[in-house]
């Protein structure tokens, strides 16, 4: 389809699911390059990203069934290592952002990875230094070879050792996590991106053989072991869908059940809906937003204009700040809202 109509003015009514997260399924499907049994992973969303990824995965040699509508096996028991040297490569790469989280896998498995700079949305700076310095403290040699325009990254041998992150990146965690489940010693991770999507990921190495101690705080130790196993894992709903549905119903002042939300991995998203006039419902798993006719924001306490700000987790994701700032449009009241995370996600174009 080259186009869509809509038709506004209508309300919307009903229930609707989100797919499963993104950015915890970039990071599951990257870890089950780390043993060379079947890893099965559920809840996986028909998106662009999560496609390209499974089709690179394809092309490296995995071994990837599809198991029903959002299930899939993977089996990397056969990587093509020339493939993952080659330009086609690095070319499939450097169209998705997720591909950096392919680095700590094969490093840990093959001892040496070539990368170029990976693509994705352009919502600012998203700088590597985080997952490069934390290569080099495991052991990791950093090479720039000019000819091709990419980085070798290769290791020997990788040893634990303690280390604090310049910033809780989560990709960088994600990555950091990977290279350190199987080097030798224990890896000491502060400053660790301690997203629910994070906690999902460690949960599951541990289902592998990992070691992986202080989940869903900002201070990891991981004792290294000799090898990983499969298992089965269940990637949580994106919690940026249930945001945008609950940003969409308040827009079209609707009535909508938004069902089998993970509610206790939403973070501050309800309450942060809430302050700006927005009725939210906790019905078991499901959240329920009534029709209103109208919105009031918050001020503080004290009678300030309310400020709602991006920041690393348990803080607000920064996903969703473009959301909110859209649904405040058109509520009563002020408020302020900062994007500190990413300079270039919120802007207005006026022509």
């Amino acid at each position: 389809m080259s186009s869509f109509i809509i038709e506004g003015g209508h309300r919307l009514h009903g229930d609707i699911q989100p797919q499963g997260a993104k950015n915890e399924v970039l990071e599951v499907i990257c870890a089950s390059l780390l043993t060379t049994e079947e890893v099965i992973i559920h809840n996986v969303p028909n998106i662009l990203d999560i496609n390209n990824l499974i089709q690179l995965l394809k092309e490296m040699g995995v071994k990837v069934v599809k198991k029903s509508m959002d299930s899939y096996s993977f089996k990397a028991s056969d990587i093509d290592l020339d493939y993952i040297q080659s330009d086609r490569f690095l070319k499939c790469c450097s169209l998705l952002r997720g591909s950096i989280m392919l680095i700590g896998p094969l490093l840990s498995r093959f001892g040496r990875v070539l990368i170029t700079r990976p693509g994705g949305d352009k919502i600012g700076r998203r700088r590597l230094d985080t997952h490069f310095i934390g290569l080099q403290k495991l052991g990791a040699e950093l090479t720039y070879i000019k000819e091709r325009d990419i980085y070798e990254i290769s290791a020997q041998k990788l040893r634990g050792c303690y280390m604090l992150l310049d910033e809780a990146s989560v990709t960088g965690t994600a990555n950091l996590l990977m290279t350190s489940v199987m080097a030798q010693g224990t890896t000491t991770i502060y400053n660790a991106a301690c997203e629910p999507y994070i906690q999902q990921l460690c949960r599951m190495l541990n289902r592998m053989g990992a070691k992986i101690s202080g989940i869903s705080s900002n201070l990891l130790t991981i004792e290294g072991v000799g090898q990983l196993h499969g298992t089965d894992h269940t990637a949580l709903p994106d919690m940026i869908e249930v945001g945008s549905f609950i940003g969409m119903a308040a827009m079209t002042q609707s009535e909508i059940r938004i069902k089998n939300v993970s509610y206790d991995n939403l973070g501050i998203i309800p309450d942060s809906f809430r302050q700006l006039g927005i009725k939210i419902e906790q019905q078991g798993d499901d959240i329920l937003v009534p029709a209103q006719e109208s919105y009031q924001i918050e001020s503080f306490l004290d009678g300030s204009i309310l400020t709602i700000a991006d920041a690393p987790w348990p803080g607000l994701t920064p996903d969703l700040l473009s959301v909110m700032l859209v649904v405040a449009t058109q509520a009563n009241g002020s408020v302020l809202i900062h994007q500190k995370m990413f300079e270039s996600r919120c802007f207005l174009s006026i022509n």
